[in-house]
């Protein structure tokens, strides 16, 4: 697999390792400790763009972990030079940036993303989590939006994510208060699918990988790209959506 750029991923602290189907994308602690740093959104999100473009045809899976979930600092701080010298147009463009390298994670139909989360989690490091298909959960973490809070909205496509993931309301609710969000009722909510103690974290998510693998790639893929396009569909265009999908899993791919 091709060797994404390493400037990026060093500025981003970021590690990749794969192993068979299973990409993992590790934020480690910068230099000076600090993950809300920042250069570390921009960073990050240009390393995320060159791990996507590295990803060979083998990989199916991509874990994220490591202490970028606390990087609540984020947006704002990332943001702070450009608003005194770009115009509207420059810090869009910017922003669509960092928009790209958080949302192909979820919008590439042939690739499931899961994101190990443990530990105070916030801002853009949320964002990030929730850039994800599937979250697994320390029962130590705790979850919050405080941009509006700070002046600002979340960017990195939270807000439709959030608005299916609990419905406008309690979207609402977690955006416009800031409020904390204890890993028990993110489960609840569905923001979550597991919630393990902070020693099973690994465990759990190697478990629930390995489910995952278990499907053939060909139907994964199609399951996966019906889902996700349900909500946008009547009900005519996802039955028909859904016998063609049958097909070529039947005729194409067939999985014996």
């Amino acid at each position: 697999m091709p060797t994404p750029a390493a400037a990026w991923m060093a500025a981003a602290g970021l590690g990749l390792s794969v192993a068979s189907s299973v990409a993992t994308v590790t934020f480690r602690a910068s230099a000076g400790g600090d993950p809300a740093e920042p250069a570390r959104l921009p960073a990050a999100a240009e390393a995320l763009t060159e791990v996507s473009r590295a990803l060979t045809g083998d990989v199916r899976v991509v874990v994220l972990r490591g202490d970028i979930w606390s990087c609540s600092a984020g947006i704002p701080t990332a943001l702070d030079s450009t608003r005194e010298t770009d115009a509207l147009g420059a810090v869009e463009r910017r922003v669509a940036a960092w928009q790209a390298g958080f949302g192909w994670l979820s919008a590439r139909a042939d690739l499931v993303s899961v994101a190990a989360v443990n530990g105070p989690t916030s801002g853009a490091g949320l964002q990030l989590a929730l850039a994800c298909d599937l979250r697994v959960l320390t029962e130590d973490t705790v979850l919050s939006l405080p941009e509006a809070v700070l002046g600002l909205v979340p960017g990195l496509g939270v807000t439709s994510t959030l608005v299916d993931l609990v419905g406008y309301p309690t979207a609402l609710d977690l955006c416009l208060t800031g409020r904390r969000l204890a890993a028990a009722e993110a489960c609840a909510l569905g923001v979550a699918q597991r919630v393990v103690p902070p020693a099973g974290l690994d465990a759990a998510v190697d478990e629930l990988v390995a489910a995952i693998l278990a499907a053939p790639r060909a139907a994964a893929a199609e399951t996966k790209a019906l889902l996700r396009g349900a909500a946008h569909r009547g009900r005519g265009e996802t039955l028909a959506a859904e016998r063609a999908a049958l097909a070529r899993c039947l005729v194409t791919h067939p999985a014996g």
